[in-house]
């Protein structure tokens, strides 16, 4: 049994990296180049993606001609801050998310197709 006055001796000596050990720094490094690896290939440009999305989102405005993630054609006829009213044909509207919003008619999508099932 050990007693209260060497405790300290003995954590501080376990602590301590053996011989033929390496430190916890070396063992730390490859993880950690992995985690910065992962950010950059994959959570960084998600994260810019998103915001050119919610960017082009907000941008919508009245007369807009767009087209739904779901290949609806139309004009934007009245804006909430959830929803998109859009007229698809003479005196026929529709009313989406704001999210079904792929991008602006005759330009390339902003929102792009998911790779789907």
């Amino acid at each position: 049994m050990i007693d209260l006055q060497t405790l300290p001796l003995v954590l501080a000596f376990a602590s301590q990296p053996q011989a033929g050990q390496p430190s916890i720094w070396v063992q730390l490094f490859p993880f950690a180049l992995m985690l910065g690896i992962f950010y950059l290939l994959v959570l960084l440009p998600m994260r810019r993606r998103q915001k050119k999305i919610q960017e082009f989102q907000n941008g919508l405005q009245v007369n807009d001609k767009v087209i739904t993630t779901s290949g609806i054609y139309g004009q934007i006829t009245k804006l909430t801050d959830a929803s998109v009213q859009i007229q698809i044909a003479d005196k026929v509207r529709i009313e989406v998310a704001r999210a079904a919003v792929g991008g602006y008619q005759g330009q390339e999508p902003v929102v792009k197709e998911s790779g789907g099932l």
